[in-house]
């Protein structure tokens, strides 16, 4: 058995862009520096508290600047 805690996974929709955690949905007393997050190609986790983050299924990002 792993003692590995599996972290939360917060599915974003592209209105939900730029991502950063700690997410507005945390609790206070949990936060850490905030850090955007790069969702762009796929999953990716928080380096402070190693929430996922990742687009729903169906997506779509429009480019731009």
């Amino acid at each position: 058995m792993s003692d590995l805690k599996e972290m939360p996974l917060v599915e974003l929709s592209a209105k939900d862009l730029p991502a950063f955690c700690p997410n507005p949905k945390m609790q206070r007393w949990s936060t850490h520096p905030r850090v955007f997050i790069d969702v762009t190609h796929g999953e990716a986790r928080c380096p402070y508290c190693g929430t996922r983050y990742k687009l729903k299924d169906g997506e779509v990002l429009k480019g731009g600047h």
